[in-house]
């Protein structure tokens, strides 16, 4: 007669052979890719000066992918945090080159020697193994629901919860996502256009969800909306930056010690630590809402011992191989679009217009890509640990119509791409441990006009 723990055996068991499985596919992906790679690029090889069977290639190959994957999974994370104190504009593009130089340290680990690369080459062949088994884990993650979502804890940067952690609370947690500068008028554009530039969103209104106005005081921006919201007050914030003739100070909403003394005004005032103290998360915001889990949080940067902890949110992303050699991709490719997007707007003629040149690129990308991706990461991370409420800031909208215009296609196009990312999040929800409702809103609209 079976007795009671018999099945739970099998199956873990049966999750075992499905895990061990998955990772052998990866591993024969990853040497396959290397393979293949050997043969196409003139300064790659893992075979002897005289040549080798093809037993022997394909052997060599295994080798080096498994070495390499060995290295990603025990010392890229301790890399990554030792990488801390980098700027967070450049921990991507940094990370990216040390994937390649974890190859090279591979394929000196193959045997006899057969594995030979130029550095450059190395970067890219590094690229392309860890998108490919990136790929292939969630090809084959796909089709497991338990599988998908420890791969979802994974690329997220969080531990999944345990059976022995205490239990959570039924009801339902609270998503906040802040679409930054995204006025009313443009998203009902965005929702109700045809087709809508937002599909996912249009689906949602009328049904799960409504689309409401409201408006802000005089001080249209970012910092007093946001302080607003996660802390009840928003008094005394004139602008986005000012001149206190009391402290004879410049006060700016983003710079860290402005936005640390803000809030603690603000919570001075209302006597409330602020909307996300109980259990809750803040991500890429200016304030944090009393949130214990901060990341990317401006008001947290100047706390003592809390140097690094707008960093950690960096960190717990770009410790999986996979996500830098995406983020990089998808960085590149936004810098190039940006490029194309300014040439057309002078060749139109478009007025208003600004100057997109120098840095501007760069800086545009480093929001509209890493900076949504590390965030939607960390909100799924929250979801999945049960977080009762989360308030992340994607600033991707912002950023693009502030210098093509509120209505401008170039920005259009963003609302598109954040769509992509609300649904990301939405999907992952149905692997949280409790429920969540999922709130959208903004902190400011804009309006178009001669820059001053």
């Amino acid at each position: 007669m079976p007795q009671p723990g018999d099945s739970r055996r099998r199956a873990a068991g049966r999750t075992a052979l499905r895990t061990a499985g998955r990772v052998l596919a990866v591993w024969a992906v990853s040497s396959a890719t290397l393979a293949v790679l050997a043969g196409l690029l003139p300064d790659f090889t893992i075979e002897a000066p005289g040549g080798d069977s093809p037993t022997r290639i394909a052997l060599t190959a295994g080798a080096g992918a498994g070495a390499f994957g060995l290295l990603s999974a025990l010392v890229w994370p301790l890399l990554v945090r030792a990488l801390l104190l980098v700027p967070a504009l450049l921990l991507g593009a940094l990370v990216f080159f040390l994937n390649g130089s974890l190859l090279l340290i591979a394929l000196r680990l193959v045997p006899d020697g057969r594995g030979q690369v130029a550095p450059a080459t190395a970067v890219v062949i590094a690229a392309v193994m860890s998108a490919t088994s990136s790929a292939t884990s969630t090809a084959l993650a796909v089709r497991d629901d338990a599988a998908y979502g420890r791969r979802l804890a994974r690329l997220a940067g969080r531990g999944r919860r345990h059976a022995d952690d205490p239990p959570l609370p039924t009801t339902p947690g609270t998503v906040f996502l802040q679409l930054d500068g995204v006025g009313h008028d443009v998203l009902h554009d965005a929702l109700t256009s045809s087709p809508p530039a937002m599909p996912t969103v249009a689906h949602w209104l009328g049904g799960t969800h409504r689309l409401v106005p409201w408006r802000t005081d005089w001080s249209s921006q970012t910092g007093a909306s946001q302080l607003a919201i996660l802390h009840g007050s928003n008094h005394d914030v004139p602008a986005f930056r000012w001149y206190e003739k009391e402290t004879g100070q410049v006060m700016v909403c983003n710079r860290p010690s402005s936005a640390a003394e803000l809030e603690r005004r603000a919570v001075a005032r209302t006597g409330s630590c602020g909307l996300l103290a109980e259990d809750g998360a803040s991500r890429g915001n200016l304030f944090s809402g009393g949130a214990e889990q901060a990341a990317l949080v401006m008001s947290v940067a100047v706390r003592a011992g809390t140097f690094n902890r707008p960093r950690s949110g960096y960190f717990a992303y770009f410790s999986d191989p996979a996500n830098a050699v995406r983020t990089a991709w998808s960085f590149s490719a936004e810098v190039g679009r940006e490029i194309l997007e300014s040439s057309a707007a002078r060749i139109r003629g478009d007025r208003p217009r600004i100057k997109r040149g120098g840095l501007y690129p760069l800086l545009r990308a480093f929001a509209t890509v890493v900076e949504r991706d590390v965030a939607v990461a960390a909100v799924i991370g929250d979801m999945l640990a049960g977080r009762s409420a989360v308030y992340a800031d994607l600033v991707a909208y912002d950023e693009v119509a502030h210098h093509s215009g509120p209505y401008s296609k170039d920005a259009r196009k963003v609302l598109t791409r954040l769509d992509r990312s609300v649904r990301m999040i939405a999907d992952a929800a149905r692997y949280a441990p409790r429920p969540y409702r999922i709130v959208l809103l903004s902190d400011h609209g804009q309006s178009g006009g001669e820059t001053f």
